[in-house]
């Protein structure tokens, strides 16, 4: 495996008196997709809260390999949408991050146009349609040229078409050399986006694999059930 990334040690998190999270420890490199798996409830987001620093962990450690978190954005299944036009929502996200005034509308119109809705830049963002409000949230993101991207079941709100635009974004920010981390329920889509596959039941993670092995052969009962559409 290459240098690790970012490295999750004993790992838990717990809230109302239930472990959502239970000792995960595994370690990410810079390079491949990874794909989070896992039935509903297992702990997939909760999983990516805690690597993205949104939660504190009740125990164990996420620890950088820079030592601090490198710069990173999160896309969540149902990202909000301020209420002004689609380039000043990016604007604005640039603007928080502390990016001059100066460069904001051009890094803004930069990755619109690279989602596909340049022309949508004047449009008021919560009029948009789900697709291309996901698509704008992935704008928003990647303006912010974030070496970590976590997405949290991106499409899982979004009919076919739309869904498969978002997977060609996701492809071009990887392309960028972004890493992507990404949560699915869809398994035709993570054969299609994972390098390599992190599942995880009932908050245990139980396999972290190449992604063409886990498909192929997984090495536990309980992997081998959730590709078969079994309860685990």
């Amino acid at each position: 495996m290459a240098e690790p990334l970012l490295a999750l040690e004993s790992l838990c998190w717990s809230a109302g008196g239930r472990t959502v999270i239970d000792r995960v420890t595994t370690a990410l490199a810079a390079g491949p997709r990874t794909v989070i798996l896992g039935p509903n409830g297992a702990g997939k987001s909760v999983l990516m809260r805690l690597a993205h620093g949104l939660l504190a962990p009740t125990a164990g450690a996420v620890r950088w390999a820079a030592g601090t978190p490198p710069p990173q954005a999160m896309v969540f299944q149902r990202p909000v949408m301020l209420r002004r036009t689609a380039l000043a929502n990016i604007e604005y996200a640039l603007a928080a991050a502390g990016v001059p005034v100066r460069e904001r509308q051009a890094r803004a119109l930069e990755a619109m146009t690279r989602v596909g809705m340049g022309s949508a830049a004047a449009r008021m963002a919560r009029i948009l349609s789900v697709g291309e409000q996901q698509r704008l949230a992935l704008a928003r993101a990647w303006a912010l040229r974030p070496a970590v991207l976590f997405l949290d079941e991106p499409t899982a709100s979004l009919d076919p078409g739309a869904a498969r635009w978002v997977e060609t974004v996701i492809d071009a920010i990887h392309a960028g050399g972004t890493k992507i981390v990404m949560s699915t329920h869809n398994l035709a889509q993570a054969r299609r986006l994972a390098d390599e596959v992190l599942f995880i039941a009932r908050g245990r993670l139980v396999e972290h694999t190449p992604a063409e092995r886990f498909f192929r052969a997984p090495s536990t009962a309980e992997a081998q059930a959730f590709i078969q559409g079994e309860s685990v």
